[in-house]
C-alpha cells in the first residue's frame, strides 16, 4: 500500500491506494477558531466644562464624544440633523468636483476633521487653545496639513446652522475665524434657506457680509468661476 498526500485549496487530501481497491479520498480541513470578545464601551470622561484646556489635553480624551475647544473651553458636539448632513454632502461634492476638474492644489475636508488655530502664535500642543471641526474647510496651503488635520487658518470655512450650534457659529466661531485669518466664512441656514458669506479684509476684519437666498447662485470667492446653485443646495 502506498500513502500519498495532495494539497488542494485549503483542504489536505489523504490518498490511500492498494492494488485491489479503488482510490478513496478522506478530507480533513482545519477550521479557524472564532473568539468572541465582549463589547467594551469607552468610558465617558467627567470633564470640568468651566476649566480651560489645551490641544494636549484634547489628545488625551479617548471616548466617543465629539468636542471642540474655543479659547480653551469645551463645546460638546451632537449628531447633525438629516437636512444638515444633506447640505454638507451636496456642498462638499460641488467644491471637490470643481477642484478635481481643474487639478487644483487645494484640499477639501468635512467634519469630523480637526483644525487647530494657534491664535497665540505657538504651535506647541500645550499652547493651542482652539480646535474646531468645521462642517467644511478648504486648505490651499498644504504645508498646514499634517497627520492630525490642519494647523493654521484654512482658506474657506463653512458652518451649517443647527439649533444646538447657531449661537456658537454666529458668535464664538465668527470671532475666532476672523482672528485666525480665515479668508472666507460661510454660514448656511437650512431653516431660512439663506447663505451668509463674510470675506476677510486687509485690516484683518470681516466685511458686513453678503446674503444669498435659495433662488441665487453663491460665489466661492477663494476660487475663480465657482458658484453654488442654492436652489439645488437647499432642495430636499
Amino acid at each position: 500500500m502506498k500513502d500519498q498526500s495532495q494539497i488542494g485549496g485549503d483542504a489536505v487530501y489523504h490518498v490511500s491506494t492498494t492494488e485491489k481497491t479503488p482510490i478513496q479520498y478522506e478530507i480533513s480541513e482545519e477550521k479557524p477558531t472564532i473568539v468572541e470578545e465582549p463589547f467594551m464601551p469607552l468610558p465617558t470622561l467627567d470633564l470640568d466644562l468651566s476649566k480651560r484646556y489645551t490641544y494636549a489635553d484634547y489628545l488625551s480624551w479617548i471616548d466617543d464624544v465629539r468636542r471642540e475647544l474655543i479659547d480653551g473651553f469645551i463645546y460638546v458636539m451632537s449628531a447633525p440633523l438629516r437636512v444638515h448632513a444633506r447640505i454638507l454632502s451636496k456642498a462638499s461634492f460641488r467644491i471637490s468636483t470643481f477642484i478635481n476638474k481643474r487639478k487644483g492644489k487645494c484640499h477639501i475636508y468635512h467634519a469630523p476633521f480637526d483644525v487647530r488655530l494657534p491664535i497665540e502664535g505657538s504651535k506647541d500642543d500645550d499652547k493651542i487653545y482652539n480646535v474646531v471641526q468645521p462642517d467644511i474647510c478648504v486648505v490651499c496651503d498644504l504645508s498646514k496639513l499634517d497627520g492630525y488635520g490642519c494647523i493654521g487658518a484654512p482658506d474657506l470655512m463653512v458652518e451649517i446652522l443647527s439649533p444646538s450650534t447657531s449661537k456658537k457659529d454666529w458668535n464664538e466661531k465668527f470671532k475666532l475665524y476672523e482672528k485666525a485669518g480665515v479668508r472666507e466664512y460661510w454660514i448656511v441656514d437650512p431653516k431660512t434657506k439663506l447663505v451668509h458669506i463674510f470675506l476677510l479684509q486687509p485690516d484683518g476684519k470681516y466685511d458686513m457680509g453678503t446674503i444669498y437666498d435659495c433662488t441665487e447662485r453663491a460665489p466661492v470667492h477663494i476660487f475663480e468661476d465657482l458658484e453654488i446653485d442654492l436652489e439645488d443646495l437647499f432642495e430636499d
